[in-house]
């Protein structure tokens, strides 16, 4: 039996994105997800974040952090193909 297709996914996001949780709620939406990766927050005033998992899952979690949590304004989404690594667990940084 063949090994479950993974695919990897940088993301970049822009806006009112850090002190409202986004990290944390990133890190639980990609263990509902199933998701493995990190998420951290960047000098700049970023959060980049790389998911790693079955494609229907990292699609899932792209699309989430385009809202984000409740109190966060997400103005963009940077989002690029990167190669899985095998990666697993979710962890914030």
């Amino acid at each position: 039996m063949s090994e479950p297709q993974r695919i990897a996914r940088r993301v970049v996001v822009h806006g009112l994105v850090q002190g409202v949780f986004f990290r944390d709620a990133t890190r639980r939406e990609a263990v509902d997800a199933g998701v493995d990766g990190w998420v951290r927050n960047e000098y700049d005033g970023t959060v980049h974040a790389l998911f790693e998992g079955p494609p229907d899952a990292v699609q899932r979690l792209v699309e989430w952090v385009r809202e984000g949590p409740r109190n966060a304004i997400v103005e963009s989404v940077d989002v690029t193909p990167a190669e899985p690594s095998g990666t697993h667990g979710f962890r914030v940084g």
